[in-house]
């Protein structure tokens, strides 16, 4: 293989251009990326950088000394529109022509807007421009700022903006935040948080359409509940999931369903393309968080280079959120009967850990400002949730 080209400029495709080089691969390595930035930290948006405590440059993913080592050719503010599986080549914005020998795919995902126009003050965030814009917003003076979705996106967001000093109200639709991630009993642990920095927690119920105060600007003022109220905001936050994006593969004979299907090892029905990170999914399931993207990288790379699936990514589910000043850690698979069971600590002091079982054995771990025990149980559990060898 003479050249490959990383179609995504973010964590994934940093990772999987990290992989290939550290892996002995010595040729052409083309990065395109449709974000104008170098591959950045994502998580920090809605945190540290938001609130004004990290700056832009505290979020690159390399310095200039790693860049120059992948000896990459970068294509940033540029857009692969389609993928010609037969011809090998990369098709990109401006009727441009990229030749390739291999395909890895991480454009990553995209996030869900409500229906109808957006007006001034409504945001989504997911990129480094959508951060500096709401952050704009932000810095106006205390205002009144509804989030939509209580998501970790959402709940970060609404940590960030209490911090800040504004008037906070988070709608949910289903009955509790993160509800299918960690059950009924560890949801309402989760959920009081915002409650116990003043932020309003709306539940159960979906928006109908965002207010807007007419004129030139046509800035927001409130927000319709699908219930009929009425919540005043000068900001709105939008936080209701992502789509992968794959629009720029149809008609590539790529299979997609809810991202690029791909086996356990990353790799398509077409060995010379790889797919890595939230636009990926690796043996039916598709994870958006930044563990799995680095950890599906260096596999995806090893698979294309060797021209077939050798290696298979089998990593425990993790993931994290900060809110509040809380970090919240979940490993594992937890099932809907899984039971939680406290193993130290107290939910009071929002301070403890907790273990989900099945029938005595563990599925997940779950932990609230316990990073040191965490790691501990996430280790013993990936050991106990290995596939047995022979």
């Amino acid at each position: 293989m003479n050249s490959v080209a990383v179609i995504g400029a973010s964590l994934a495709g940093l990772y999987a251009a990290r992989a290939l080089r550290a892996q002995g691969f010595e040729g052409r390595l083309v990065i395109v990326g449709d974000e104008r930035h170098r591959p950045y930290d994502r998580p920090p948006l809605s945190k540290d950088f938001l609130t004004g405590s990290a700056g832009q440059d505290q979020l690159a993913l390399a310095d200039a000394e790693e860049i120059a080592g992948l000896d990459a050719e970068w294509l940033l503010g540029t857009r692969a529109v389609g993928l010609d599986t037969a011809a090998g080549s990369v098709l990109l914005d401006g009727d441009r022509t990229l030749s390739t020998d291999g395909v890895v795919v991480a454009t990553g995902a995209a996030p869900r807007h409500l229906a109808g126009p957006a007006p001034g003050g409504a945001h989504t965030l997911r990129t480094l421009d959508d951060a500096w814009a709401l952050r704009a917003d932000l810095v106006r003076g205390p205002v009144r700022v509804v989030v939509i979705g209580a998501g970790f996106i959402g709940a970060e967001v609404a940590a960030s903006c209490a911090a800040l000093g504004h008037d906070v109200t988070v709608v949910e639709a289903a009955p509790l935040p993160l509800l299918p991630q960690l059950g009924d009993e560890m949801a309402r642990i989760c959920s009081a948080l915002h409650a116990d920095h003043g932020v309003t927690l709306l539940t159960g119920t979906g928006v109908a359409r965002l207010h807007d105060g007419g004129g030139t600007e046509r800035r927001v003022t409130a927000v319709e509940l699908s219930d009929g109220r009425l919540l005043p905001a000068e900001v709105v936050v939008t936080g209701i999931g992502v789509r992968p994006n794959t629009d720029w593969l149809a008609g590539s004979g790529l299979p997609l369903d809810d991202g690029v299907r791909c086996d356990a090892g990353c790799v398509t029905p077409l060995p010379n393309v790889v797919a890595v990170g939230d636009v990926a999914r690796v043996a039916g399931t598709r994870t958006e968080h930044w563990t799995g993207a680095t950890e599906q990288a260096a596999v995806a790379a090893r698979n294309l280079l060797a021209g077939s699936t050798v290696a298979t990514h089998q990593a425990l589910p993790y993931f994290w959120s900060d809110q509040y000043g809380v970090r919240i850690q979940f490993a594992g698979r937890r099932g809907p009967a899984d039971t939680p069971r406290l193993v130290e600590g107290s939910p009071d002091d929002r301070s403890f850990l907790a273990c989900y079982e099945r029938d005595g054995r563990p599925t997940a771990v779950l932990a609230l400002n316990r990073p040191r025990p965490f790691m501990r149980h996430r280790r013993e559990l990936a050991r106990a949730t290995q596939p047995a060898t022979t």
